[in-house]
């Protein structure tokens, strides 16, 4: 095969997951160009995938919403004259969006009664017990390309990692300082860590000197990060409110290490080669835990609630999260920085 396409997912955690779907079809097919069609929220984690020569972009909530720009858009991708589409997540639109492009060969998992719009239907049965990118490398893996490295892998752009350097140097960052980033946000309340456990880490990092702590986030985090500082009574850096994708990348490839609830940041990091701490509560390490370059030192406490993965969003206490201690924490961050 010369031409293959890959449909992603959806979300940034997933998206750095399939990474080694890339990789595996770079290697079984070193010739082939590899492109992707996925959605405007990840096409800055898929310009950082080295395994992919084309980001197509698929608004399907905006620009190709209508019948009409998804028919030139299926028209577009069969001038492309694609070999192949490997569709990574179940999903009736874009698999009738392949159909019609009339991509010769078309492998994904298939909906009840749209299995004909399939050249190979690959079967997901045990999927919601095995880690995410395993799911994505089994829509591969059963067309018979071998996988070899099952780690998620990212490279952050060069100018944008020195750009940081020097803004970094400018807050008072000294090349031998290390440097750990303490993301606070994450994209629903039941995986936060709460505020003050920040605010306390934040203090005891600073003032333990074990390194110097940059609060990242998005531009929703912003007063969450400001209250943390403030609660902390130290003077972290913050640079919540501008980091984009392709920003955060070049930032994180700048710290020696990453403190972080469950959240798409977390695996960007681990990705790009960056230690993590990961604070897991509601959702479960062995599915959705970090698989990528950088060490990894995951927290979780069985408190017996029997929910995990949980997505009861009613949860009065979110008792999971409040269990991890600061110390645990700390403890986590020795081990790593050794």
């Amino acid at each position: 095969m010369k031409n293959i396409l890959v449909i992603s997912v959806n979300w940034l955690g997933d998206a750095v997951f399939s990474t080694p779907v890339f990789r595996a079809l770079k290697e079984n097919f070193p010739q082939a160009k590899i492109s992707v069609l996925c959605v405007p929220r990840v096409k800055d984690v898929m310009a950082l995938n080295p395994h992919v020569d084309e980001v197509i972009v698929y608004d399907e909530d905006g620009f190709d919403r209508p019948l009409l720009n998804k028919m030139a858009l299926a028209g577009k991708l069969r001038s492309r004259g694609f070999d192949a589409v490997f569709i990574l997540r179940r999903s009736l639109s874009r698999t009738f969006l392949c159909y019609l492009a009339g991509i010769p060969v078309r492998v994904g998992f298939a909906g009840k009664g749209w299995q004909g719009l399939l050249t190979h239907v690959v079967h997901d049965t045990g999927v919601n017990a095995i880690h995410r990118s395993d799911v994505y490398l089994r829509v591969v893996e059963s067309f018979g390309v071998k996988v070899t490295d099952r780690r998620s892998f990212l490279e952050a752009r060069p100018d944008i990692v020195s750009g940081w350097r020097a803004r970094l140097l400018a807050m008072g960052v000294s090349p031998g300082d290390r440097l750990i980033a303490v993301n606070t946000g994450g994209n629903w309340n039941l995986k936060q860590w709460p505020v003050e456990c920040f605010a306390e880490l934040v203090r005891e990092i600073e003032n333990r000197k074990i390194g110097k702590v940059v609060l990242p986030g998005a531009e929703k985090d912003v007063e969450r990060v400001k209250k943390i500082a403030a609660l902390s009574k130290v003077n972290p850096i913050i640079t919540a409110g501008d980091t984009g994708i392709s920003c955060l990348s070049g930032l994180l490839k700048c710290c020696d290490l990453l403190v972080t609830a469950d959240t798409g940041p977390l695996h960007l990091a681990n990705a790009l080669g960056v230690g993590v701490v990961a604070l897991f509560g509601p959702t479960r390490p062995e599915i959705t835990g970090p698989r990528g370059q950088g060490a990894c030192k995951v927290i979780f406490k069985d408190v017996g609630c029997n929910r995990a993965p949980c997505y009861y969003l009613e949860c009065s206490d979110n008792k999971c999260m409040k269990a991890i201690k600061v110390g645990d924490v700390l403890q986590a961050i020795a081990e790593i920085q050794g």
